[in-house]
């Protein structure tokens, strides 16, 4: 039985899933499984896929029903005791594995293990995650999960490591919600479970669209759910309800530019003025037309390597 299941979602990404095995394959901790789930993929994926000839790689297909469902779908064939998650357009640094069972075998009391991750925009230069309080040389448990990811989250879907038992336990994905599944998991283990994380990053967030990562799709109204799941616990923990204001008000810019007013009104509302900082109340305010401006101004800085961003300090 391998130590870890690398679960890898595919639906139409014969551009990048070749770079993105070779990165899994070419790990120097190499006692792993992949489970390819082709989620109904219609392009050549498939095609590129089965060219490996790597008897550590197992393909499954199912039926189009989502990223969620082909997660859980992969945790259910797993044959391993830890969970390790790769979306199929990113990259993997060579130790990637070994940090994250370094991690583990140090800590092996946690139910989310996590690493510093870079974001790399339009094939640009690296560009690393900011967490607030955590040092460069970071590695062990952190302190307040929700306190550490008000810039950039702690724990990113291609960058964690979890124990199946802890995923039988709180649950998987939430199948019903098409976007921000992920933070709702995240949420749920951190709520109950000790997180430990190391600063070195060793995997990369790869977006070459700004559809990939600027934008707002119809999808983005499931993050309404989230607020809903945890409605009740966010006013007794300040750290929290600060995580989840944060949560609010990026949700909140989105449903503004989608035209979507009942859901911003509702979640402006919501939001503890005193949680956002200067930057990010007037653009809460700020009119649709000039957001869809700012956006657009960001795309070029950051095609420029400048990553300007209402969540970090300037």
């Amino acid at each position: 039985m391998a130590v870890i299941s690398v679960i890898i979602p595919l639906f139409n990404k014969e551009q990048f899933i070749k770079k993105t095995l070779l990165s899994v394959l070419n790990q120097t901790f190499s006692d792993f499984e992949i489970l390819l789930i082709n989620d109904g993929s219609s392009d050549g994926s498939i095609d590129i896929v089965t060219s490996f000839d790597d008897e550590r790689i197992t393909l499954y297909t199912t039926k189009n029903k989502g990223v969620s469902h082909a997660r859980n779908y992969g945790i259910s064939k797993s044959n391993s005791d830890l969970i390790a998650f790769l979306d199929a357009d990113d990259l993997w640094e060579s130790n990637h594995l070994e940090n994250l069972h370094r991690l583990y075998t140090s800590f092996p009391n946690c139910g989310l293990y996590a690493t510093a991750y870079s974001k790399q925009f339009f094939n640009g230069k690296k560009m690393k995650a900011h967490f607030n309080g955590v040092s460069s040389d970071h590695f062990g448990v952190i302190e307040d999960y929700f306190l550490a990811s008000i810039i950039d989250s702690i724990a990113w879907t291609s960058a964690v490591l979890i124990p199946k038992k802890t995923i039988l336990e709180i649950g998987g994905f939430d199948e019903e919600m098409r976007s921000g599944q992920d933070t709702d998991l995240w949420v749920r283990i951190a709520l109950k479970k000790l997180v430990a994380f190391s600063a070195i990053a060793t995997s990369n967030k790869i977006i070459l669209e700004p559809k990939h990562h600027l934008s707002y799709s119809s999808s983005r109204i499931d993050r309404m759910k989230l607020f809903e799941n945890f409605k009740d616990l966010d006013t007794s923990n300040i750290s929290f309800k600060k995580y989840m204001d944060l949560n609010r008000f990026s949700v909140a810019i989105e449903r503004k530019i989608a035209g979507d007013s009942s859901s911003y009104r509702q979640l402006k509302k919501e939001i503890d003025p005193l949680n956002l900082n200067y930057k990010q109340r007037v653009l809460l305010n700020t009119p649709p037309i000039i957001i869809g401006f700012l956006k657009q101004f960001q795309n070029v800085l950051l095609r420029c390597n400048i990553y300007l961003s209402p969540y970090k300090k300037h």
